[in-house]
């Protein structure tokens, strides 16, 4: 990635496109296939999620997009109420009709950015974030996010993580980011890559598994598991101690 952080897209670009990207990414298949493994990622989380969440449980779901994960949740374990989180308006309306129509018991939309929220401690049984950390900048946006995720949420509540991931080691990096324009050639050709990777160098900001992790435990988390890895997207999940 060469963009600075200084220069990556604003808050408002980033809504922006989003407001225009509804109808993809109501389609898991067609919206995420640019994000490796995007179906069997929801299929895990939604199971080991089944595994702890019970009906009635309280689940904040922090860049919903069109509420997609949210969705998973409820046909996994029944009727949650649920709180969704979004920069874009059309896509929280999206998410909410979609989710109400699926059963969800409850549901509040926030339009904000993450970094704004406010929530009482101990409020949720369950946070997901699906490809939305990435687009924090400054290290101390990373800290602050995830010391109000593990604050909000409730002793033994779960974080549930899903994103494009860095390596640390450059010469690591290189070749995962290598292979994964291979795979984008395999999706839609030269073209298709670097859309993709363009959009990726001016909106996104990841971060490597190890930073993350390392956060968790700063912030208070009990344990984590790393649920899957496939180039350069992972997906973990965290417990609050009880």
């Amino acid at each position: 990635m060469t963009t600075s952080l200084s220069d990556k897209s604003t808050t408002k670009e980033i809504r922006d496109r989003f407001d225009h990207d509804v109808e993809r990414f109501s389609q898991l298949e067609t919206g995420q296939q640019a994000t490796i493994d995007a179906p069997l990622v929801l299929d895990l989380i939604g199971a080991v999620a089944k595994s702890h969440l019970r009906p009635g449980d309280r689940v904040l779901d922090l860049g919903c997009g069109a509420g997609n994960l949210t969705l998973k949740l409820i046909q996994e374990v029944g009727p949650l109420d649920c709180d969704l989180v979004d920069l874009s308006l059309p896509m929280l309306e999206r998410a909410r009709e979609r989710v109400t129509t699926a059963g969800c018991r409850s549901v509040e939309i926030h339009h904000s950015d993450m970094r704004n929220l406010e929530f009482p401690e101990g409020t949720f049984d369950c946070i997901t974030a699906a490809a939305v950390l990435h687009h924090l900048r400054q290290d101390a946006d990373w800290d602050a996010v995830f010391r109000a995720i593990h604050r909000w949420l409730k002793p033994g509540g779960r974080l549930y993580v899903s994103d494009l991931i860095t390596f640390d080691e450059p010469a690591v990096q290189e070749i995962m980011w290598r292979r994964y324009g291979e795979y984008l050639d395999s999706l839609g050709g030269v073209d298709y890559r670097e859309k993709v990777f363009d959009y990726i160098d001016k909106e996104d900001s990841p971060r490597s598994l190890p930073y993350q992790i390392s956060l968790l435990e700063r912030c208070g988390f009990r344990s984590w598991e790393i649920l899957h890895r496939n180039s350069v997207f992972a997906c973990y999940h965290a417990v609050k101690a009880e």
